[in-house]
């Protein structure tokens, strides 16, 4: 009797009545005789039997491994740009590559026994007990975790408005969006509160920011830094990446990122010894071909941005590089293939997925999974405006055209990433403007929701590509007009960040005068 068996035991599942299996025969036009609906009620009886033995057994989780205290939600006067979503206090190891460096951690990411909302009051009250693959690794490096930092609401903006906790602001100007959605990880990156952050991207979220605020973010090749323990928006655009105010400072936290300190050489298909990236950074990059996008260039709304970065990457041939106009006339078509995958992928995979998904191996996060279920169903009217167009726009296309349109942007995205992979077999990194346009004033509080909704996306008419494609793709300051910064992004081979982060730091060089 000690395994409970012959025991009364409260039930996983509410079994379903015949009229509750009625009603959704007539929903879905099964059109079940009586006889059918018997049948099944029956047979859930059964069913029953094996979610009552899943639910019974334990299941693995993600290791925690360092003690901390849930921290606080940081006063206003605790709380520069508005950019914590909540802080705390995680030493790391003794030692190891980050020993020294402090580190803010997006909020779409797990640290154990922190709140964690995403940006939404629909996770509002979470804590997850597990940390995210990333922040296992950080701390085994020595880093120092801070806290959490705000992030767009799901994710789903790259503009600085939409977090539930209120816009994060842009160090540069304070009346000016940070861009999004990692904005907390670049404003305290950019206002030196925290050395270095994590950061998510699905269509622009590391680089938008990190463009409009002036330091650097890499969004790696898709599946070198593992996004475990991380909601998703849609698994085949999910990145997570480093956000530094230099180059070299990105290159570190990447390594510990991508698990170098984990003995192994993430570039590889197997254990081979070669050199991390901050050892390569400053070998040069004589004789690399460098190729400018032009149609990268004419997506800019201002003219003068697109000037800047092809003056900036003009000098790079101060450092023996070779630089050259070159053409990609699908990039063009680029939006409009990331949109029809990142639209109905989000709301299948992140709304109706309930923040975890379906039909993929891996670690799925239960506990997420039942605080954004039971949060999205009691109140779903708290969505910001931009995810309540994914929801409405999502079902509509699901209900009237399934996933056409998702297949065919997953096809030609495939398509797409030839196109790039084409040309990058002649040129090293290619280089374009990371945001079409500088960094505009925060919306007010009498902006329309067209507007809301608007300067959600119009700045990633130049990053969503590389989400669909897969290609590391970096963003650094090219400089400043106006005193705003403007985004050169450097856009690599598949896996080959070295050369990416060489051509960054060469410019970095010349550009600071080292």
């Amino acid at each position: 009797m000690a395994s409970g068996q012959g025991l009364y035991k409260s039930p996983a599942v509410c079994p379903p009545t015949e009229d509750d299996l009625q009603k959704l025969s007539e929903e879905l036009n099964l059109k079940c005789t009586t006889e059918e609906i018997q049948a099944i009620t029956a047979q859930f009886k059964n069913t029953a039997t094996s979610f009552q033995r899943l639910s019974e057994l334990p299941e693995p989780t993600l290791p925690v491994k360092y003690p901390r205290v849930p921290g606080y939600r940081p006063a206003e006067q605790d709380n520069p740009y508005n950019a914590w979503s909540w802080k705390c206090d995680i030493k790391g190891a003794a030692t190891g590559k980050l020993a020294g460096k402090t580190v803010g951690i997006k909020d779409n990411i797990a640290v154990a026994g922190v709140p964690m909302m995403n940006g939404s009051k629909i996770l509002e009250g979470y804590v997850p007990e597990f940390d995210a693959t990333v922040v296992t690794r950080v701390l085994d490096a020595g880093g120092r975790i801070l806290g959490k930092t705000a992030c767009e609401d799901l994710c789903f903006s790259g503009f600085s408005s939409t977090c539930s906790s209120g816009p994060v602001r842009n160090p540069v100007d304070e009346t000016r969006t940070v861009g999004g959605s990692s904005s907390g990880s670049a404003a305290l990156v950019a206002g030196k509160v925290v050395d270095m952050a994590i950061g998510g991207d699905q269509a622009g979220s590391i680089r938008i920011p990190a463009s409009w605020s002036g330091i650097v973010g890499l969004k790696p090749t898709w599946g070198l830094v593992p996004y475990t323990g991380a909601m998703p928006i849609e698994l085949t655009v999910d990145h997570l990446g480093p956000m530094a105010a230099n180059v070299h400072d990105c290159a570190l936290l990447l390594e510990v990122l991508a698990g170098y300190d984990e003995g192994r050489d993430p570039r590889q298909p197997r254990d081979l010894k070669v050199e991390p990236y901050t050892a390569l950074l400053d070998k040069g990059i004589n004789g690399k071909k460098i190729g400018l996008l032009q149609e990268g260039f004419s997506t800019c709304t201002e003219q003068d941005v697109a000037e800047m970065v092809e003056q900036a990457a003009q000098t790079l041939t101060k450092a023996g590089a070779k630089v050259e106009k070159v053409s990609v006339p699908m990039h063009l078509d680029s939006f409009a293939i990331s949109e029809g995958v990142a639209i109905q992928g989000a709301y299948n995979n992140m709304i109706v997925g309930n923040g975890n998904g379906y039909q993929w191996k891996g670690y799925y996060a239960t506990s997420l999974q039942e605080a954004f279920f039971r949060g999205r169903t009691a109140r779903p009217y708290d969505y910001s405006k931009g995810v309540k167009m994914v929801c409405l726009t999502g079902e509509y296309m699901n209900r009237n055209y399934g996933n056409k349109f998702y297949a065919k942007g997953q096809n030609l995205a495939t398509v797409l990433t030839q196109a790039y992979d084409k040309v990058l077999q002649e040129y090293d990194v290619l280089v374009l403007p990371t945001s079409p346009y500088k960094a505009t004033k925060l919306l007010q509080a009498d902006c329309s929701t067209y507007e809301c909704i608007e300067t959600s996306q119009a700045m990633l008419i130049n990053t969503a590509v590389a989400n669909s494609t897969g290609h590391p793709a970096l963003s650094i300051n090219a400089g400043n007009i106006e005193g705003l910064p403007i985004g050169m992004m450097i856009m690599g081979r598949h896996f080959d960040e070295t050369t990416v982060l060489q051509v960054a730091r060469a410019f970095e060089k010349i550009r600071d005068g080292e």
